[in-house]
């Protein structure tokens, strides 16, 4: 089964960043590899569900014109939206993927550290629901936590074995450690994705 609310309800409950996402140099230099390796300078409209107290969003916020951010623990959500207040195109809403999912196209969907919480149905459906959001030459960002965990459903490397299974996803970037996989994909409807060098005209 997928890990329930009441898991994170209580996980917030004993700290204000329980994962230590402002305190920690690993979390850090994870979030700025994970925004250097988009590919693109700015998007449009962008997605982060399962956005925690919103310090990655805010770091998206500088790359993105819109960014619509869920959270489904109720106390993460209310710190998210609360340190986000000075960013007006910033909406913090608080939900639950994949049981919802928000109207409309995104050209970036940010998938970090969420995905192993999800058992084999609720993970293919959610999976499929961003693909299906995503605009064309949409970037898809996936970055989880390689070391076993017992209150996860699934590893890090089992998350982006899905991913990479996925026909209807191009992988355009790998960045690999001991302790996190980072990968960017993009849309293969359009056909193959451009690389950063050819949206630039260099080649």
């Amino acid at each position: 089964m997928s890990v329930g609310d009441a898991y994170f309800d209580a996980v917030y409950a004993g700290s204000q960043d329980p994962w230590g996402f402002r305190t920690r140099w690993y979390e850090q230099r994870k979030r700025d590899l994970t925004l250097s390796s988009l590919p693109r300078e700015r998007y449009a409209r962008a997605f982060e569900p399962g956005c925690a107290i919103g310090v990655l969003t805010r770091g998206l916020a500088a790359r993105c014109d819109e960014i619509l951010a869920w959270e489904g623990a109720p106390e993460a959500a209310a710190r998210a939206r609360a340190d986000l207040a000075d960013l007006p195109h910033v909406e913090v809403t608080r939900a639950r993927v994949p049981d919802a999912w928000p109207q409309g196209a995104f050209d970036l969907v940010v998938l970090s550290e969420l995905l192993y919480y999800f058992d084999d149905r609720d993970l293919e459906t959610l999976l499929k629901q961003t693909v299906d959001s995503l605009a064309a030459e949409g970037t898809l960002v996936a970055v989880h936590w390689r070391h076993p965990v017992e209150d996860h459903v699934r590893s890090g490397d089992d998350v982006h074995r899905w991913a990479s299974a996925r026909t209807d996803l191009v992988r355009t970037v790998q960045h690999e450690e001991r302790d996190f996989l980072l990968q960017v994909y993009e849309g293969a409807g359009a056909g193959p994705p451009r690389s950063v060098a050819e949206r630039e005209g260099l080649v």
